[in-house]
């Protein structure tokens, strides 16, 4: 993965155009498509991206003032709660907002050293990896867009970022969950868009996720459930992992159930 400043914004960016283009040309209506998450329509998913972005650089350049007001009101950030806040904005406006706080993010945090570490609702992330996740944030919330209004988007490299989170998340997948991870070693091997493999984890071991990149981004951003994807899941502390994996920070997913028909796990 890229430590880059510079690469990572990039990647965001090209990521933000793709999620910019599915909804700009949507009249009011439209912006009220609901969306796979239960109760969020389109608008919603691009208020929470904007919502967050400007958390994040609030988290980057007055971290004592983050600190101190999620101290304070961590039991009230809800998602569910911010996205009622700004239902009364309309789609145009909704937009208006993620364009300006998108901008104000790559700006930001294109200036941080990669290293530094900033605080998020979860354990302290690096720069880099607060800008990683917002790729994955952006990612996973436009696939419900992309799924509510019945279009496939073409899977690209920056999809590596996605999976990276993913990957570096099991642990948290299981805190998250007042569970303690094993000490058992996961290897994980992803087919990516272009056909080469990425991989985590030392060679050699019994415990492995293997398929594509993009079905394990769809698992570990909740966005489909496993049965519906195919992937490869050996050994028990994998098979674990994939239970509750969970690449983004706060409470337990409730992830999504298996369409109807899905194929049942061969593995288990």
């Amino acid at each position: 993965m890229p430590v880059d400043m510079a690469a990572l914004a990039a990647d965001l960016a090209a990521e933000s155009a793709v999620t910019r283009a599915l909804v700009a040309g949507l009249d009011e209506p439209g912006w009220r498509t609901p969306t796979p998450a239960t109760g969020w329509d389109i608008a919603d998913q691009i208020g929470h991206l904007a919502y967050f972005d400007e958390v994040a650089v609030r988290a980057a350049v007055q971290p004592d003032e983050f600190r101190a007001e999620l101290a304070a009101n961590l039991e009230s950030i809800n998602p569910d709660n911010i996205a009622a806040h700004y239902r009364d904005r309309t789609g145009v406006q909704i937009l208006t907002w993620f364009d300006t706080a998108r901008a104000d993010l790559l700006g930001t945090f294109t200036e941080l050293d990669p290293r530094q570490r900033l605080p998020w609702f979860g354990p302290d992330m690096s720069a880099a990896s607060s800008l990683t996740a917002r790729i994955m944030e952006t990612w996973a919330h436009t696939q419900d867009i992309a799924d509510a209004l019945g279009v496939a988007r073409e899977p690209t490299a920056r999809l590596r970022h996605v999976a990276h989170i993913g990957v570096g998340a099991r642990a948290f997948s299981y805190a998250v969950r007042g569970q303690t991870p094993p000490d058992t070693m996961v290897r994980v091997e992803l087919t990516a868009p272009d056909g080469t493999l990425w991989t985590w984890g030392p060679d050699g071991v019994g415990d492995r996720v293997t398929g594509t990149a993009l079905d394990f981004c769809l698992l570990v951003t909740q966005r489909r459930h496993r049965d519906d994807l195919d992937l490869t899941v050996d050994g028990q502390a994998a098979r674990e992992w994939m239970a509750i994996a969970q690449a983004f920070a706060g409470p337990p997913g409730p992830g999504r159930p298996p369409a109807t028909g899905a194929r049942a796990d061969e593995d288990e």
